[in-house]
């Protein structure tokens, strides 16, 4: 049974918004890094965005900087992307995943390789259409 869940694809037109959240079940994400990736066909999956377990502070890729909100709430056990101004290159299945700070930061900001992250969700599908 997958530790992390994904929810909140879907289809949104042009400049809309959608906020995935990821939960997790059976371990606590409070003190971890918890990164979101995403991936279309096609193409490499790509880092976007992640929050720290140590000092909460964020990343967010450039394509993404200004319009991608990533936050957590504790009590839910669960980290959101709020996805604001949608864009034509912005469908792709998205991932949650977990993992110590150094970790994260290693395959997010510096381009590791993302299959080091231990915990993954199944995805959740974003399409954008007009």
């Amino acid at each position: 049974q997958p530790r992390l869940v994904e929810s909140g694809g879907g289809l949104v037109q042009p400049g809309g918004s959608l906020r995935l959240s990821c939960q997790a079940s059976g371990f606590n994400l409070d003190s971890l890094a918890i990164a979101w990736y995403r991936q279309a066909p096609g193409k490499e999956r790509e880092g976007i965005s992640y929050i720290s377990g140590i000092d909460k502070s964020t990343y967010y890729k450039d394509s993404v900087k200004g319009r991608f909100t990533i936050s957590r709430d504790i009590g839910r056990n669960t980290v959101y992307l709020q996805m604001d101004s949608l864009k034509q290159e912005d469908p792709a299945v998205y991932y949650c995943a977990a993992d110590t700070n150094t970790l994260v930061f290693e395959a997010v900001v510096k381009g590791g390789n993302y299959t080091d992250l231990e915990d993954w969700g199944q995805g959740t599908l974003v399409t954008v259409s007009s």
